[in-house]
């Protein structure tokens, strides 16, 4: 959308029948299951990237703010409802922890202040060392504090260690243990918080299907169920690609698949210097997701739109995860939709999105033996959040291990959510923006700078936009300029 708005002629060659990769839509028997994020969150990226190409998202896409945002529930019983208003808040932590509860405000504020203060940070490329020096970066060091992790920075404001839990696990959005998880994506919580969890009408694959259709509109070519087998190379630059179909010349390729996969299969591994096969092979690379997408005869109009479940065992889950295995109780995240959108099943059914974070592939777990016994592990979670067994109910099924997000979605290791998002594979020691290895090589998504998660997806599009447009002198690049949007009024 924005290189069209910018003036280049656009083809967009997709692997899949349908667009949208992990946020693309799974249709089964009259139900819709997004199959990846369900989560959306700060609008305001894709707002500007709508403008910037004469669009308004919120007349392209029913958004629907949800309140409560989602449903916290521990094992004994005792949850929180998660709502942006604060004083309600307050006393939904209270129901866990009182003095804790006290300090929410003061938490919130802090997080607000260092958003604002890497919010610039994450709106632009980190190209090279010098990136690192910029008077942006330098103000915000001493908010980053580099030697403590999320949880570890929670210890500043809360003792009671699910209290912790329920400001940290957003962590997990990066595919990471809030143990590991770098402290400045404490802001992950006050962008929740301060501009909301929304719920796209259709479900967050309604947002791709809609740009697509936006893309098509403005004159970018889509071509369907054409996966790409390698890059042209030509002294060290991309000078297009090739599918099954055919030679596609182009003057720059921008690359939104799995960086770890499409490196490692689409360009031979003495083209690249720094990302060799051997070095992408030895970073460390996020968790993975067990799922199941079940469709099923009855509504649950008391169980929230989002629940995540923990397990009785917090640190012991993430420690499993972290190894790579199979948590023996796994936390459990529940998407029922229907309470909010009655557009993703039939009357009187209901479309159960069920996912518990697991190991990626390096842990060797073999998935053909554990999945049968690991999908009643999940149903008998489902089946306690819901007040009764789910297995009766369920009139259709798919079930995704990590093994299927490798297979299927081309993703390295299963890891869905790309590379880790340590210390030392963030800004300038994550894959850039403008590839460094390959000239003309422009990437966007998870696996780049500035990460995972829907919001810094698109703000790597944005980055990698404003990049190819520059190097390719394309006049209409004041549609590029990333400016930074107003603070949400609530």
């Amino acid at each position: 959308m924005l290189l069209r708005a910018a003036g280049a002629e656009v083809t967009v060659l997709e692997k899949e029948a349908t667009v949208g990769g992990r946020t693309g839509a799974l249709k089964r028997d009259g139900f819709t299951f997004d199959i990846g994020p369900t989560f959306f969150l700060y609008p305001e990226v894709l707002r500007e990237i709508f403008a910037a190409c004469g669009r308004d998202l919120d007349e392209e896409v029913d958004l629907v703010r949800l309140d409560p945002m989602y449903r916290l529930q521990f094992d004994d019983g005792r949850r929180i409802d998660a709502t942006a208003d604060p004083e309600r808040l307050v006393q939904q932590v209270a129901r866990i922890d009182a003095r804790d509860a006290a300090r929410v405000p003061a938490f919130l504020a802090e997080n607000r202040s260092k958003f604002e203060a890497f919010r610039s940070i994450l709106q632009r490329p980190f190209l090279s060392s010098a990136d690192l020096m910029r008077g942006d970066m330098l103000r915000a060091l001493p908010r980053l504090r580099p030697w403590s992790s999320v949880d570890r920075d929670l210890h500043r404001w809360f003792d009671n260690p699910d209290v912790r839990v329920a400001f940290s696990f957003q962590s997990k959005y990066l595919g990471m243990s809030p143990f590991k998880c770098p402290s400045l994506y404490t802001i992950i919580a006050h962008i929740e918080y301060g501009f909301g969890v929304y719920h796209p009408r259709g479900g967050c694959n309604a947002v791709t299907a809609a740009m697509a259709r936006i893309a098509a509109e403005m004159g970018v070519q889509v071509r369907l169920t054409e996966p790409v087998e390698r890059l042209v190379l030509d002294k060290g630059r991309a000078k297009g690609a090739v599918t099954a179909h055919g030679r596609y010349d182009a003057d720059a390729v921008v690359m939104n698949a799995d960086f770890a996969h499409a490196m490692t299969t689409l360009v031979p591994d003495a083209a690249r210097r720094r990302w060799t096969d051997r070095k992408i092979a030895s970073k460390r690379y996020s968790c993975s997701t067990f799922m199941l997408y079940l469709g099923v005869e009855g509504t649950f109009p008391d169980v929230s739109h989002h629940t995540i479940a923990f397990s009785q065992d917090y640190a012991r889950n993430v420690a499993e995860i972290d190894a790579g295995q199979a948590p023996v109780d796994p936390t459990v995240y529940l998407q029922n939709a229907g309470v909010t959108d009655d557009t993703l099943a039939p009357a009187g059914h209901s479309a159960l999105y069920v996912l518990a974070p697991v190991g990626n592939l390096t842990g060797g777990v073999d998935w053909t033996a554990e999945a049968p016994a690991y999908r009643e592990k999940l149903l008998d979670k489902v089946s306690r959040i819901i007040g009764q067994d789910v297995r009766p109910m369920i009139r259709t099924e798919v079930m995704y291990t990590p093994d299927d997000w490798q297979s299927k979605m081309a993703v390295y290791e299963g890891a869905t959510f790309n590379l880790a998002h340590n210390l030392g594979q963030m800004l300038t020691l994550r894959p850039r923006n403008r590839f460094e290895d390959i000239a003309g090589v422009y990437l966007t998504g998870g696996g780049t700078h500035p990460g995972s998660g829907l919001p810094t997806i698109f703000e790597s599009a944005r980055i990698a936009s404003r990049l190819c447009a520059e190097d390719l002198g394309l006049p209409g690049l004041g549609h590029l300029t990333t400016t930074l949007p107003k603070e949400a009024a609530e």
